[in-house]
C-alpha cells in the first residue's frame, strides 16, 4: 500500500505503536492478573523500550522477509487482495512474534536458568492474541488511517 520510503516508514510506524501498545496492556494485565485501569501505565512505560525495537525489527529485517515470502507463494495483481493481506499478516506475525517475545524476555526478565522457558511461555500465550489483533483490528484501523492521512497521494499515484 505505501509507495514512498516515507510513507513505508509512516505505515511501519503506525503499525508497531497500535501493535505494540495492544500487546503490552494484554502482557502487563497477565501480570497483574485481570485487565484495569492500572495496566495502562506499565504498558506505556514498557513501549519506550518495545516501539523502537519493534520499529527496528520489522522496518529493517522482519517486513522486507514477510514480504518475500508472502511474494514466494503469491503474486499481487492476480490473487485476491485479501488473501494476499491475511497471508502476509499472518507471515508477519510469525516472525515478528517470536522476536518481539524474545526481546521481551530479555529486557524485563533477563537472562537465567529458566530463560528458554520463559521466553517459549510469552511466545505462546502471545501467539493468538499477536494474530486476532493484526487480522482482525489492528491491521484494518493501520490501513484504513493510512489512506486517509495519504488520500491524495494514492489517488495521484
Amino acid at each position: 500500500m505505501p509507495r514512498t520510503k516515507f510513507q513505508e516508514v509512516v505505515f511501519a510506524l503506525l503499525m508497531c505503536f497500535f501493535m505494540v501498545l495492544a500487546m503490552e496492556v494484554y502482557n502487563t494485565a497477565f501480570r497483574l492478573g485481570g485487565m484495569s485501569n492500572a495496566c495502562w501505565l506499565p504498558a506505556l512505560w514498557e513501549m519506550r523500550i518495545m516501539l523502537p525495537t519493534c520499529f527496528i525489527m520489522s522496518f529493517f529485517f522482519m517486513d522486507p522477509l514477510a514480504q518475500k515470502l508472502t511474494f514466494a507463494q503469491l503474486t499481487p495483481g492476480e490473487d485476491r487482495p485479501i488473501l494476499v493481506i491475511l497471508v502476509r499478516a499472518g507471515i508477519t506475525v510469525a516472525l515478528m512474534c517470536p522476536t518481539m517475545s524474545f526481546g521481551a524476555t530479555v529486557f524485563f526478565s533477563g537472562f537465567h536458568a529458566e530463560f528458554v522457558s520463559v521466553w517459549l511461555q510469552t511466545l505462546v500465550r502471545n501467539f493468538p492474541m499477536a494474530l486476532c489483533w493484526q487480522v482482525f483490528f489492528c491491521g484494518p484501523l493501520v490501513r484504513r488511517l493510512f489512506r486517509a492521512l495519504f488520500h491524495r497521494q494514492l489517488q495521484t499515484a
